[in-house]
């Protein structure tokens, strides 16, 4: 017997498909630098440069986004965090997910050379702060922690799929970046750290659930639309028993109750992911990060900006 007879009919989820709303994007631009300005009066210069490198970085990741038919995609920035661009596709592909992470760090290291390169043959201060900004950005982005983009690079190249080793990975990441932060005294590193950690927790509940999911016999490795009836009767049942959120689903008014479940139930479900990288494509990835994350190194052997400190 079908389970279209044995279990009632799963929801309808619907979308809201976002524009890119530019509009936003200048507003939280305009609020990143007010808010710096606030605290860095004297630092005027740098904000603004800042805030060029982080455009430039952000708009790698959104052309290849793009590129990709990725959907509801935005740009934003956050107050003395960054920035970031969200979107999301039905399927991911292996390949364009590591080209999306690097699309941001290794065009702003590129940048950053030529910026290096001109900024010494003319001795422009600006400039050579820029170059700076460019090459230290991107290259803390490389490094191998989840949320970073080398982290995401990495993630999609080893670990996609395998959830366990994914929540583990996040985990080290959230500790490492609270020991550098601390370390450093630097509060960037200790915040994003402790958004990670919390990050973590959800992630431990989601994979405790995928856990139980797969001794029922529930393919959650889908799309929403794909879901069987059955399966997702299965999953709201979970939800309800596992996640505080979902408590409240008869707290809503009637007409509410079919989309919040069924919205919980698509942030369930990993979207599948489309494993299309040879072997060889993989070592020129690792070859390409590897040279974007030691590129600081030659700085330090090929150029002279002895120049820049004696102007500052």
């Amino acid at each position: 017997m079908s389970d279209y007879y044995l279990y009632p009919e799963k929801p309808i989820l619907i979308r809201n498909n976002t524009k890119s709303n530019w509009a936003l994007t200048v507003f939280t631009m305009v609020l990143f630098v007010a808010v710096f300005l606030f605290f860095y009066k004297d630092r005027a210069e740098f904000i603004f440069l800042l805030l060029l490198v982080l455009f430039i970085h952000e708009l790698g990741h959104y052309i290849f986004m793009k590129m990709f038919k990725y959907e509801n995609m935005r740009m934003l920035f956050v107050p003395m965090l960054g920035a970031f661009v969200q979107g999301s596709k039905r399927v991911y592909s292996q390949k364009e997910s590591i080209l999306v992470s690097l699309s941001g760090p290794i065009p702003g290291i590129l940048f950053g050379f030529a910026c290096l390169i001109i900024s010494t043959y003319f001795h422009l201060s600006w400039l050579m702060l820029l170059a700076f900004i460019f090459l230290f950005l991107n290259v803390i982005n490389l490094l191998p922690f989840d949320p970073l983009d080398g982290g995401q690079m990495l993630k999609a190249l080893f670990i996609k799929g395998h959830e366990r080793y994914s929540l583990l990975f996040s985990l080290i990441s959230s500790l490492v970046l609270l020991g550098i932060g601390f370390y450093m005294e630097d509060w960037v590193f200790i915040l994003v750290g402790m958004f990670m950690g919390i990050r973590v927790r959800s992630m431990q509940v989601t994979y405790q659930i995928h856990k139980e999911l797969a001794i029922l016999d529930v393919n959650y490795t889908s799309v929403y639309e794909d879901v069987s009836n059955r399966d997702y009767h299965v999953m709201k049942e979970l939800l309800m028993e596992q996640k505080r959120t979902a408590r409240i689903y008869n707290q809503l008014p009637n007409e509410q109750n079919d989309q919040f479940i069924a919205q919980m139930v698509d942030s369930l479900l990993v979207p599948p992911l489309l494993y299309d990288m040879s072997v060889f494509a993989k070592v020129l990835i690792m070859l390409l990060w590897l040279a974007g994350l030691l590129s600081p190194l030659v700085l330090y052997y090929f150029f002279d900006i002895s120049w820049y400190f004696e102007t500052i």
